[in-house]
């Protein structure tokens, strides 16, 4: 009991011990989570399509990934989130890494 709150208490905790860097960092990473599970989905879809020999379907695919890519929405968080890359700090790491593996399960 009193280890499971102190669990409780201790991972919200981490979110507080992220660099500025790293707080932009998650926060954009979460609101690009929806284009990015779409982009996996459709990388998946396309890499199926032509070992199908399905072309037609294919371009279809790759078009709509490319729609996604050109939203100025979504380049401009990208964008950001390359040059946040740079600045977060190593110790921000585990609870980004933490975070995207989270958003990968989520998107199955």
């Amino acid at each position: 009991m009193i280890r499971a709150l102190f669990l409780a208490i201790l991972v919200p905790l981490n979110a507080f011990a992220l660099s500025p860097a790293g707080q932009e960092f998650l926060q954009i990473a979460k609101e690009l989570e929806p284009a990015q599970c779409k982009k996996r989905q459709l990388r998946r879809q396309i890499v199926l399509a032509d070992a199908e020999q399905r072309g037609a379907d294919a371009r279809k695919l790759r078009e709509d990934f490319s729609r996604i890519d050109r939203d100025p929405k979504v380049a401009r968080l990208e964008k950001r989130l390359a040059e946040l890359e740079k600045r977060v700090t190593k110790d921000d790491l585990p609870e980004i890494n933490r975070q995207h593996v989270e958003a990968f399960y989520r998107c199955e």
